[in-house]
């Protein structure tokens, strides 16, 4: 898939699966230990070929580390193949686990437990530390997003989907919101050859089905543009025109104008729901779904329409 966008700041690498889980000797300790606790929290197990516990306890904390998609690493150390490290520690038996931060040992515990402790345990150091897992930043950079685009920054709110694409390049949400973005800018040509490009089983996600219809729409507006002025002048002779009206509003939205677009299909709505098979509420819908469910004036709208249909 070709890049969407550059993004605006360069981004770390996320650790693959493969670096989330290392063993680790006297000769790498220094390295990833100690230094790699200076980015993320690093578990360190005490283990031995020969312990029954480690047995149990290695396979639990590699699942719950890898779950965490690269805020936390593990390093496993053999004891009997690294006995000096075990001394440092002043390990006396195993499993011994210890959680490095910032360069120092900030906790650990001794013996094997349970998944439902051992959860607990990563997930207050994960708080005491200040880490945590991607997911969690993604939701947040994505409702940024959001609340950019909706405010009319569409300049921005592209920019941050563009990072979370960086990190995940099938993240469905964050390409739609790439093109959603395009859109808002006129771009649409271009975010229809995106919308084309994007992988078969992405582009089956929900996601996409306001792309589809704000494409839709700018098909319509484009076969409506330049007519303000003509459709004016037939309501001005019949204001019960209701195609005129409908012409109207998809002319105001080829001109940007949408607060203006909406008002002239709530007008017709208001005169009789009913014209063309609700032909106009069809179409306010379909413009709901373009702006987007947090969009200022889709959420001022729906009540307005409610208010009429319901009166």
């Amino acid at each position: 898939m070709p890049p969407l966008v550059s993004s605006t700041a360069p981004q770390p690498p996320e650790p693959v699966a493969a670096d989330l889980v290392k063993d680790v000797t006297i000769a790498n300790f220094m390295a990833e230990v100690i230094d790699g606790s200076r980015q993320r929290p690093v578990i360190v197990d005490f283990w031995a070929p020969w312990c029954g516990p480690c047995k149990q306890l290695v396979p639990l904390l590699e699942k719950l580390v890898r779950a965490q998609k690269g805020a936390v690493t593990l390093a496993k150390i053999n004891i009997d193949t690294n006995p000096e490290i075990a001394q440092q520690m002043r390990v006396q038996s195993v499993p011994a686990v210890f959680a490095f931060f910032q360069g120092q040992p900030v906790d650990g515990f001794m013996g094997a437990l349970p998944e439902s402790q051992l959860k607990a345990w990563l997930d207050k150091l994960l708080k005491a530390t200040g880490a945590a897992a991607p997911g969690a930043g993604l939701d947040t950079a994505l409702k940024q997003a959001e609340e950019f685009l909706a405010s009319g920054d569409a300049a921005t709110a592209q920019s941050i989907y563009a990072d979370i694409l960086d990190m995940e390049p099938t993240h469905a949400v964050a390409y739609a919101g790439v093109l959603r973005c395009l859109m808002a800018q006129g771009n649409a040509t271009q975010a229809r050859a995106l919308l084309a490009q994007a992988p078969e089983a992405m582009a089956k996600d929900k996601a996409f089905a306001p792309i589809r219809t704000a494409l839709e729409l700018a098909d319509q507006a484009q076969a409506a543009a330049g007519s303000l002025d003509a459709m004016q002048a037939k309501l001005q002779k019949d204001p019960n025109d209701h195609q005129a009206r409908f012409d109207l509003a998809m002319a105001h939205y080829a001109a940007g104008q949408n607060e203006e677009a909406v008002e002239a299909l709530l007008d017709i709505v208001r005169r009789n729901r009913a014209w063309n098979e609700e032909a106009a509420r069809k179409q306010l819908v379909k413009l709901f779904e373009a702006f987007g469910p947090t969009h200022p004036l889709t959420i001022a709208s729906r009540k307005r329409l409610s208010s009429i249909l319901f009166a």
